[in-house]
């Protein structure tokens, strides 16, 4: 019997010295060798916290409020949708910590070498409006809480704020996972130190309404379907394109189970948490954006809650910055990829600038990005059921990398396009084009995530099974002929 003792959550399990930590990340999509694999899961805890440590959380988790539900209903909805949508994202960086590989090169194996390169550049478009979108969200806030502490200057602050965010951002993201994970490491508890004192002062001064909400009977089901779509399963969801681009640095000697834990907790801990904020911040009826009513309760507290606002949209578009330029990469660009993710930043400083002479078209375009994030549900069914149910979590590295490997994976292909199909049709998005027959006609629901996904979950298995059924048959026949 083994009486040695369990490491604990966040503890790599020692059965070699530790590398030394690295600054330069000069690593494109090769499999990461484990003399470079340095980081921790108590460092991917810090990662995903940091990413999700921002203001976009707060309006979110009002949603619930503003379509008539009850806090109490709220928060059910946010804290078990989370459990679920937290839970594929952790399996997700399981991936990665298995193989070392990122998680567009991990596509391949499902979609062929050619087939991966469409949800590939899906994800590098994304990333680069994300990045745009982030840093927008924010500015006029930080301008605010500029003056608070009595700094003018109008228009012009606003785009020199936008200047140094982007700046910073771009900076780390150039030097690759090494700097992301020491700035996430050092800085992210200061940040929740920051709003854990915010949602202490903001609580002690609301006055919440637990049971007050205006949705009933089918109203009541359709806001739940779209609250749990928007900051519920589906939060968790849209960021699995993302969970192996940073779990493949995690040792091969920790347990994949820390890594399990510590991705599905960094992500469900402060989601729900600043959800909730949100969601009890709404339910006073003072009305306003959330974040707002956040830093009104403070007033010599404008400078740390500045400092909070300024570091979200840094905590997250490193990684959007990052994960586009491992997506370029992915689909066959052939560069550096610190050139590539400074090309990725060179357009995601124009979307910003475009949307910060027109408000009403950034407005839109976040909407639509809210909105064609349907993709991304089937494509996960897809990848869950290739390298969990078909592969049993067992994966040839080199085969992803081989000119000798399908190019097309027809039936992965096929299998994204019905889940699509089938998310689309079930989906009631921010934009007309997004809202689906079965939504409209089922009261506005929204259940994009679920049919998606079972659609190409299920129909990418089946033909896989009946692919190898062919297969063993023709060998059959052939070995007795």
């Amino acid at each position: 019997m083994n009486t040695a003792p369990r490491s604990s959550l966040f503890e790599a399990q020692e059965t070699e010295p530790a590398p030394m930590p690295q600054s330069f990340d000069a690593h494109g999509v090769e499999p990461i060798p484990e003399s470079s694999r340095d980081s921790s899961p108590r460092d991917q805890w810090w990662i995903w916290v940091g990413a999700n440590v921002a203001p976009i959380n707060w309006v979110l988790g009002a949603l619930g409020i503003n379509l008539g539900l009850t806090l109490v209903e709220t928060l059910i909805v946010i804290s078990l949708g989370n459990i679920v949508g937290c839970g594929v994202f952790g399996l997700f960086n399981m991936m990665g910590h298995r193989t070392g590989v990122n998680q567009m090169v991990l596509g391949r194996a499902a979609f062929g070498r050619r087939g991966a390169i469409i949800p590939g550049v899906m994800q590098g478009l994304l990333t680069m409006g994300w990045v745009g979108v982030n840093t927008w969200v924010v500015l006029d806030l930080a301008v605010a809480l500029l003056g608070k502490v009595g700094i003018h200057g109008g228009e012009g602050l606003k785009y020199v704020v936008a200047a140094v965010v982007m700046a910073a951002q771009l900076g780390l993201a150039v030097f690759g996972f090494y700097a992301i994970r020491t700035f996430e490491r050092w800085t992210v508890p200061a940040t929740v130190l920051v709003m854990a004192v915010m949602t202490v002062l903001s609580l002690t001064q609301a006055d919440l309404q637990w049971t007050s909400g205006t949705a009933s009977g089918t109203d009541r089901v359709t806001a739940v379907t779209q609250l749990v779509t928007a900051i519920g399963i589906g939060w968790g969801i849209s960021w699995v394109p993302y969970s192996a681009d940073y779990s493949r640095f995690v040792p091969s000697r920790c347990s994949g189970r820390s890594v399990f834990w510590a991705t599905a907790l960094g992500m469900y801990v402060p989601t729900v948490w600043l959800a909730a904020l949100g969601a009890c911040l709404a339910s006073t009826g003072q009305g306003g954006d959330p974040s707002e009513l956040v830093i009104g309760a403070f007033g010599v507290m404008a400078l740390p809650v500045l400092l909070l606002i300024m570091h979200g949209p840094v905590a997250t578009n490193i990684l959007n910055l990052y994960s586009c330029s491992l997506a370029a990469l992915s689909v066959g660009v052939r560069a550096a990829r610190w050139k590539v993710t400074l090309a990725a930043g060179a357009v995601a400083t124009v979307v910003l600038l475009v949307f910060m002479q027109s408000h009403s078209f950034a407005e839109s375009f976040d909407h639509w990005m809210t909105s064609i994030l349907v993709w991304i549900s089937p494509w996960a069914a897809v990848m869950l059921t290739e390298f969990f149910v078909l592969r049993r979590g067992r994966i040839d590295v080199k085969q992803l990398y081989s000119d000798r490997g399908p190019a097309w994976r027809w039936r992965a292909l096929v299998a994204l396009a019905a889940g699509i199909a089938a998310a689309w049709s079930w989906q009631y998005g921010l934009v007309p084009l997004m809202q689906g027959p079965i939504a409209r006609n089922m009261h506005n629901t929204d259940f994009s995530w679920l049919s998606g996904a079972v659609v190409a979950g299920g129909l990418h298995y089946l033909l896989t099974r009946q692919e190898q059924r062919s297969s063993r048959s023709k060998r059959t026949a052939a070995a007795a002929d």
